[in-house]
């Protein structure tokens, strides 16, 4: 174990708090031994690329043993490295190496539900009287037969699944290979638990916690009301999903989970500078759930919710709706933004997919999302600005696309592996054909052909990556949003003595922007420009300007 490699990084017990954080999907990041899949020996030979960016911390998701019907989010054994990923010993190496370097490590935690072939639920389902038959949340039947209540699967279809030995239905709100824990019972919590101090004596620096307002239910198992059409919205599930049709108060979302959460944190404090950050799914209260989960500082450090993850094209006005909807909704709250993740298209995609200076447009939405108030996660790619893949249906491998195929193709596109060199079969990802196609438009953007050229996007985010590192106020200030004028977006961010503008020209247009009241000392070292007139500020497209207060 690596407690020891952990000391060098513990000086800060508030590191997370506007920490720059780096996504890594393992199976997709970097093929060490040719076999077509990222693993953790890859995740450590290409560290020294996180390193340069000069982000804080990496999350990397899923790598337990898993059958992998959801790729790594269906947990067979907590405490293991499955064998596509590599051992225990792989992990120790990859964690010393990552500290040595000066990244934290925070990993995925995918505690609602496990595997169905996961031991606890092999014995839950083997009787109504053994040991952990309380472990997984059963129901009987109707007298009709059909399943308990209403509730719906994300992945489609009722949330129940017949079990012929136990003649009941569990739960699963995910596959039906996803069945869900009941975290109502304490011994289960208990184990849980025992999980997390695992990860923790192994020197990890906290967690990501998958579906965190899963985690409990209704014990009545009360049907969930219909949500009106006009309060649907596609967030958290595509469209085309009857998941959307309900209002989901009775199979998540539940009270109950806020004394587990101070649990969990109790462990947390048991070790050095740790910090968890929450995953929120929900469509119409994600933020009120983000402020009671991050409330009072003994739950979750952080949380994220949809409200940027989503289709909703990100406007001024949709910036500083959301910004301030959270301020209401968690004032003594801490978010974690993202543009990006394993889960949704790719934002330059799905924000920029018609826009014509594609590399413009990816660096002004990197910079804005380094410089509203809270933590930042980056998906690995996203500094190359790669886009969503298109992929033919016969190269889908998520059940969730092949379930909604084709008015939604599933997270596949967003998958695909990272590119390297665009000189090698694979983009440098893997000798052998991966389990993912590599685009090729990918291979034009690999990091070695935006290596070195100060206006490729990948030298873009390591520069503003550093810039926000030498301004305190873009990591923990106050923000405070000014009169929106037509496509630009203005802010000031302060944290002690210091007072930043952030401007931004979220149009392909050039624009004219007024300065606000006050001495304003334009600030560089962002790599934007813009031409200064007085009071008068004439931004390129997709540019920005920043200064400080005088």
């Amino acid at each position: 174990m690596n407690v020891a490699s952990q000391s060098i990084l513990t000086a800060d017990k508030d590191w997370w708090r506007g920490a720059v954080i780096y996504q890594i999907y393992p199976r997709s990041y970097q093929d060490s031994n040719g076999d077509g899949i990222g693993d953790l020996k890859g995740i450590t030979a290409r560290l020294p690329h996180v390193a340069s960016l000069g982000v804080d911390a990496i999350w990397i998701s899923p790598f337990f043993t898993s059958p992998m019907r959801d790729f790594g989010y269906d947990v067979s054994d907590y405490e293991n490295v499955d064998s596509i990923f590599g051992t225990l010993v792989d992990f120790d190496t990859m964690i010393s190496e990552a500290h040595r370097l000066g990244i934290r490590v925070m990993i995925d935690l995918v505690i609602s539900h496990s595997s169905d072939q996961h031991p606890w639920f092999v014995q839950s389902r083997s009787s109504k009287t053994n040991a952990k038959a309380d472990w997984y949340v059963w129901a009987d039947a109707k007298p009709d037969g059909s399943p308990p209540n209403n509730w719906l699967s994300i992945f489609g279809g009722s949330a129940w699944a017949w079990d012929p030995t136990r003649m009941q239905y569990y739960l699963h709100n995910f596959l039906t290979s996803q069945p869900d824990m009941n975290l109502h019972n304490p011994e289960v919590q208990d184990r849980l638990l025992d999980v997390v101090r695992f990860w923790l004596n192994r020197g990890v620096d906290g967690f990501r916690l998958d579906t965190i307002n899963f985690y409990f239910h209704d014990p009545l198992l009360r049907d969930n009301p219909a949500l009106a059409p006009e309060r649907r919205n596609a967030s958290t599930a595509p469209a085309v999903n009857p998941y959307n049709f309900q209002e989901h108060i009775y199979d998540k979302n539940r009270p109950e989970n806020l004394a587990f959460l101070k649990r969990f944190r109790a462990v947390l404090e048991e070790f050095p500078a740790i910090a968890a950050v929450g995953e929120v799914g929900d469509s119409q209260r994600g933020l009120e759930i983000v402020g009671e989960y991050t409330s009072g500082n003994d739950k979750m450090h952080m949380c994220y919710a949809f409200e940027f993850l989503a289709p909703d094209p990100l406007t001024p006005e949709r910036v500083e709706e959301v910004m301030e909807d959270f301020e209401a909704a968690a004032p003594d709250g801490w978010a974690c933004w993202a543009f990006s993740n394993h889960d949704v298209m790719r934002h330059v995609s799905r924000w920029g997919g018609l826009v014509a200076d594609h590399d413009a447009f990816a660096k002004l939405y990197a910079s804005l999302l380094m410089t509203l108030r809270g933590s930042v996660c980056l998906y690995q790619g996203e500094e190359l600005a790669l886009t969503e893949a298109d992929l033919a249906y016969q190269d889908l491998q998520d059940p969730y696309g092949i379930q909604f195929w084709p008015e939604f193709k599933g997270r596949d596109g967003c998958r695909t592996p990272m590119v390297w060199d665009s000189h090698v079969a694979q983009g440098g990802f893997s000798t052998v054909k991966p389990w993912l196609p590599v685009p090729v438009e990918h291979i034009l953007r690999a990091v070695n052909v935006q290596q070195g050229d100060e206006t490729s996007v990948l030298e873009h985010y390591r520069r503003f990556i550093a810039f926000r590192k030498l301004h305190p106020a873009f990591a923990k200030g106050e923000i405070e949003f000014e009169e929106t004028e037509g496509d630009s977006l203005v802010f000031t961010r302060e944290y002690a003595d210091e007072k930043l503008l952030c401007i931004f020209n979220m149009s392909a247009a050039e624009t004219s922007v007024t300065l606000p009241a006050g001495e304003w000392q334009a600030l560089t070292g962002h790599g934007f420009t813009s031409n200064n007139y007085g009071d008068k500020i004439d931004i390129p497209a997709w540019g920005a300007y920043f200064a400080r207060l005088a």
